[in-house]
């Protein structure tokens, strides 16, 4: 950590790797080194009020749970899985398994059941922990499908009858699972190459592949983050990325956990901003659509006021904006910085106060940030540094430093990694944080690793003179969502195209909240298909179209029910003149020319996120 960016070197803890040499080591040792410091807030939903554990409570917690996971008579190396919102139990769950030498696999709560049997099946999960009786329901309509699991614990009371009596044996809540008393929490991995976790991510076959990490990997790769990242014990961080998803496993989680700070866990995201003036984080991670929609509200806002209110906040941001180049070294001081006191008193600290107004950075990755978004908070004095990495490197690659921050770059490599430009100047990944592999896929894994451990990242990138990292493309077609999700579009694109209606189709949504879909319609197919739903040929008036909409969104849903709950189209838009060689929008090979068509049909495709 650099000594500049520190003011509190006398309060500064980090766990070193060598101390924790585990994932359950580094809470291990959290716990002896400050057993009474709060170590994760939550919102105690009877009480009405946020409610704080402390290390040692944590610890008594893990004991209770591990006591409960050793009667399962799992054996070091069986998987368990976890399908709940991020929350204390959530890492008592977790800490209980891996300090039993248990792999542990995160998944999503909102994802189709049919996609978390497949997970449960592929990695052949032995205990699966829930949030709700209502989860087990969905499970339920296909629980012949699932055929390895032993036990399924629901955090939340079951209600009456939620549970079919010939699965009562295997089905329990919590309450009931759990021992009353424990002994010591027992800590029996002691290789930190050892496999911990299975992450499951998109790949190209429409099934997602399970990117192996060890304890080692994820350790490193908190330690690299804390070198670059000034996290203190005395920081606060509100918690509202999905545990399943890396980048907060990692950075939102364990990094915390190693520099001794505080974790708040968020409510819902509709709740977001009420939780964010409680809890009054002092850092904040996360995926740009967080960050795009407090620009979106604060643009609206303006739209609505004065052309006054407008001139005053785009000098502020201007003012705020030059004085941060200089201080980075690269602009001129002027004499408007001068005025930066009375602007941020009367201009930044009035939007930054919505984010609880203690904030001394923030952290963007899983996606791009549009760089409009990051001038707006960096003008206000709110430092975005925004990072690069990807599931299969734990995930941290690269990362901004506050004292050396490039927006338009993801940063420099995080200590301890390499990185390099490959054939079509892909960017390749070497150090501690790369993954095992994937499991059960050895020809996946050559594919991307080679021989000497180099992953190829598949994005597109430029290296400058001072070693920043700037991602210019991909090498594959995939999508990244502003939620940080990557799809990859030709397998989606390939499952709609099985519905005959459907003649062409283009998806879309990089950098967007969601996905939506362009759509050619089968010519020959079109009259019965207007027909048998009573539409006008035409489709004259709004409520026409929005019919039609709707109906091919339930036809894509039915296609595309293999694919991941965030990967959902929510929009289509019909185009009348078909993608041909003719009029450039497929190569003489029949492919589409992606750029073409998205600038043909701008104008529909802005209409699809109109408000968004």
């Amino acid at each position: 950590m650099n000594a500049s960016q520190q003011e509190h070197d006398g309060m500064i803890d980090i766990i070193p790797i060598e101390k924790a040499k585990t994932l359950d080591g580094l809470f291990n040792e959290r716990v002896q080194r400050t057993p009474d410091k709060p170590a994760y807030r939550y919102f105690n939903a009877i009480s009405e009020e946020w409610t704080d554990y402390t290390w040692v409570q944590m610890n008594q917690f893990v004991a209770r749970w591990q006591a409960a996971l050793e009667k399962e008579l799992l054996v070091p190396g069986d998987r368990v899985a976890v399908m709940m919102k991020n929350s204390p139990e959530w890492v008592m769950f977790e800490q209980a398994a891996l300090g039993l030498g248990l792999v542990v696999i995160p998944l999503y709560t909102d994802d189709r059941v049919e996609n978390a049997a497949y997970v449960i099946n592929d990695a052949d999960v032995k205990v699966l922990l829930l949030e709700n009786a209502h989860q087990w329901q969905q499970f339920l309509t296909i629980q012949h499908e699932i055929t390895g699991l032993q036990r399924v614990i629901i955090l939340r009371p079951l209600e009456p009858d939620c549970v079919n009596p010939c699965d009562k044996v295997r089905v329990i809540a919590a309450k009931d699972w759990l021992a009353v008393q424990a002994s010591a929490v027992k800590h029996i991995p002691a290789d930190p190459h050892a496999l911990a976790t299975i992450i499951y991510t998109s790949g190209t076959s429409g099934r997602p592949k399970g990117v192996m990490l060890s304890h080692h990997n994820i350790l490193s790769n908190a330690l690299g983050c804390l070198q670059v990242i000034p996290v203190l014990p005395d920081d606060l961080l509100l918690s509202f990325l999905p545990l399943s998803h890396t980048f907060e496993r990692t950075s939102g989680y364990y990094v915390p956990m190693m520099a001794g700070a505080v974790i708040a866990y968020a409510r819902s995201i509709p709740q977001l901003q009420e939780d964010l003036l409680s809890i009054r984080p002092t850092l904040l991670i996360s995926v740009p659509r967080i960050y795009e929609r407090v620009f979106s509200g604060i643009h609206v806002k303006l739209a609505e006021g004065s052309g006054l209110a407008r001139w005053l906040f785009n000098f502020a941001v201007d003012v705020g904006y030059s004085r941060f180049e200089y201080r980075q070294g690269r602009g001129h001081w002027r004499a408007s910085h001068c005025l930066w006191p009375l602007l941020k008193k009367v201009v930044a600290d009035k939007v930054l106060n919505k984010l609880g107004g203690r904030l001394r950075f923030a952290m963007s990755g899983g996606a791009a940030l549009p760089p409009q978004v990051s001038r707006v908070f960096i003008g206000l004095g709110l430092p975005i540094l925004q990072g690069y990495g990807m599931t299969e490197s734990s995930p941290v690659v690269c990362a901004n430093r506050l004292d050396d921050n490039v927006p338009s770059s993801v940063g420099l490599p995080i200590p301890g990694v390499k990185v390099r430009l490959g054939e079509n100047n892909a960017l390749l990944i070497h150090g501690p944080n790369v993954m095992l592999g994937y499991w059960n896929n050895p020809e996946a894994t050559k594919a991307v690793i080679s021989s000497d451990g180099w992953l190829n990242s598949g994005d597109i990138a430029s290296i400058d003179e001072q070693g920043h990292v700037t991602i210019t493309g991909r090498l594959k077609e995939i999508i990244v969502l502003s939620t940080g999700e990557k799809v990859p579009p030709a397998d989606m694109e390939a499952a709609i195209l099985r519905d005959p209606v459907f003649e062409q189709v283009m998806l879309i949504g990089e950098a967007r909240s969601y996905l939506s879909i362009l759509a050619v319609l089968n010519r020959t197919r079109w009259q019965d298909f207007i027909a048998q739903h009573g539409l006008d040929g035409n489709l004259t008036g709004d409520q026409q179209r929005q019919q039609l909409e709707a109906i091919l969104l339930e036809r894509i849903a039915l296609q595309t029910s293999e694919f991941p709950g965030y990967a959902k189209i929510r929009r289509v838009a019909v185009i009348d003149e078909p993608w041909s060689v003719e009029n450039g929008l497929l190569t003489p090979t029949l492919k589409l020319k992606r750029g073409k068509v998205f600038e043909k049909h701008k104008t529909a495709i802005d209409r699809l996120y109109a408000g968004h």
